[in-house]
């Protein structure tokens, strides 16, 4: 990919993400979504406040944008080589909303979870052990926070669509909402060994902190059950963050 092509496809990908919600919000085009996920959400809920988290997603992709797109930067072959998987994620962030908006229930597990794959593993192979300050602020650290999102946000996706078909209900839904928490507990720790990227544990362990605050009244061995797993991811991203070779 060209540099000028790279400059392109990543703005425009930033901003397809950033305007897609803000026009199917504004125009009121089908369902929003809460509207989507609160037709399957019997299983597994995040609560409301969690998804405040998109502005400073937000603000870190634009500043990705900018920065990748500085004359300075236009050799840079990390930047290259990153540039497609954060397309394909990034892109994926408006696809979903108008696929939930239109209620294609399993084309969002589709999006969500193809966006989540690809951008966290282009970080686990591509994340530098060493960068400076400005290209972690301005690179690693907001698409490691979007890939967090996309792995927490898929379990959520795929439970909420399992839900809302049918296909688990009753006694199953009990064990899907136990297994959806542990399956991301799993997938945060299997990324954080492989590579030191600590910022992809806090969009996570925000998550399950905010799944702990909406279940914990009506479901409070699953709740507690993600609590435990907050403090888990968390914890060992700090261990991580901290043997960190300086």
């Amino acid at each position: 990919m060209t540099p000028p092509l790279r400059k392109f496809l990543v703005i425009a990908s930033v901003v397809f993400a950033i305007a897609v919600p803000a026009l199917q919000m504004g125009l009121q085009l089908g369902l929003s979504a809460g509207e989507f996920a609160g037709d399957g959400n019997s299983t597994l809920r995040a609560a409301g406040y969690a998804f405040s988290i998109w502005s400073v997603i937000y603000a870190g992709l634009i500043a990705y944008a900018v920065w990748q797109a500085l004359p300075r930067n236009a050799g840079d072959p990390l930047l290259a080589q990153i540039a497609w998987p954060s397309v394909v994620a990034i892109s994926g962030c408006g696809l979903w909303i108008i696929a939930s908006s239109a209620d294609w229930k399993w084309a969002s597990v589709a999006i969500i979870a193809v966006s989540a794959a690809t951008l966290t593993l282009a970080l686990i192979r591509l994340v530098p052990v060493r960068a400076e300050l400005k290209a972690r602020v301005f690179v690693w650290w907001p698409l490691s926070l979007l890939a967090g999102w996309l792995t927490i946000a898929s379990a959520i996706n795929i439970l909420t669509v399992l839900t809302a078909t049918g296909l688990i209900g009753g006694t199953s839904a009990v064990i899907a909402g136990y297994v959806g928490v542990g399956a991301v507990v799993v997938v945060a720790l299997l990324v954080l060994h492989a590579a030191r990227m600590s910022v992809y544990a806090i969009p996570i362990a925000w998550g399950l902190v905010a799944v702990w605050v909406a279940e914990k009244t009506a479901k409070s061995d699953l709740a507690l059950e993600a609590l435990i797993a907050a403090v888990i991811v968390g914890g060992y991203a700090i261990w991580r963050a901290a043997a960190a070779p300086r």
